[in-house]
């Protein structure tokens, strides 16, 4: 059994950074010939042969067992719960195992959002496979894309865009909280830390007394706490009193001075500067336009 939707896109379209070519949803018995016969020219491929696309496909496994190959992918077994990204002029092969059924969703799109994200790293086709097992969340985003994309109405791929990057989201970051949680001590004392940053923020505590606090040398912790959150504590941490210097300029009458001392800047000066890098504005001009 299959569902598919194959879309246009215009100019207008394109602007939005991403648009979505096809949307689907396949589901085959043990045995029974894969891919479906119903696949228009340029999708159908021969499973001894694979294929090159010139998009991006997300595809979610939710049940079954099969077999991915790519250019920089060995071949390697897919299960229940993972994603695999195929990308534009990269060849690929997949298919179920003899005996095992398939389920699965898939999305093709193409835009500079996922292009930068590549450049950028986040996903490269050197790491094709994400686990992430089964999420009803997940499910949902598809059959709310297969639907909309039946639907066809007008702007719907603004809409569809939006799944897309909600889909992608989820599976950048649920196969990473996976792999961190395997180490649940870890993950406890960064989040001690992070809201041992969040009480302190108007106290002189240091990221060196925090560490010391965690019984953990200050170089280990800097590196855990930027593996996990992405920033090193002290830019986690300089950044929240940010956020709550422009909540005392937009909420008190305390002076710069007052508010940047309170908050344990060095100086008025230094604050200011900071929070003009951070903001673009100077914290006199960011309370004007605020009040």
């Amino acid at each position: 059994m299959q569902k598919s939707k194959y879309l246009v896109a215009n100019e207008r379209d394109a602007r939005w950074g991403l648009t979505v070519s096809t949307v689907g949803y396949d589901e085959v018995h043990a045995d029974e010939p894969y891919p479906t016969p119903n696949h228009p020219d340029g999708y159908f491929f021969d499973t001894a042969k694979g294929r090159i696309l010139n998009e991006y496909q997300l595809l979610y496994l939710v049940e079954g067992e099969g077999l991915f190959t790519s250019d920089h992918q060995p071949a390697t077994k897919i299960k229940s719960g993972d994603f695999f990204l195929l990308f534009p002029g990269e060849w690929h092969n997949y298919h179920p195992l003899p005996g095992k059924k398939w389920k699965s969703f898939w999305i093709g799109y193409r835009g500079r959002n996922m292009d930068d994200r590549v450049r950028a790293g986040f996903m490269s086709p050197e790491k094709p496979i994400y686990h992430v097992g089964y999420s009803a969340e997940i499910v949902n985003l598809y059959r709310s894309a297969l639907k909309a994309s039946l639907e066809e109405a007008a702007f719907v791929q603004q809409t569809l865009a939006g799944i897309v990057n909600h889909l992608i989201g989820l599976m950048y970051s649920l196969e990473r909280n996976i792999i961190f949680n395997k180490d649940s001590e870890r993950v406890e004392m960064i989040n001690r830390a992070r809201q041992r940053i969040r009480e302190a923020l108007e106290s002189p505590l240091s990221i060196q007394q925090i560490a010391s606090e965690m019984s953990v040398s200050y170089s280990n912790f800097r590196k855990l706490f930027k593996e996990y959150t992405g920033i090193s504590p002290a830019l986690y941490q300089q950044d929240l009193k940010l956020q709550r210097a422009k909540e005392l300029l937009s909420t008190t009458d305390m002076s710069i001075k007052e508010i940047a001392y309170q908050l344990n800047f060095e100086s008025p000066d230094y604050f200011s500067s900071k929070f003009k890098t951070k903001t673009g504005l100077k914290p006199s001009d960011f309370r004007q336009q605020t009040k």
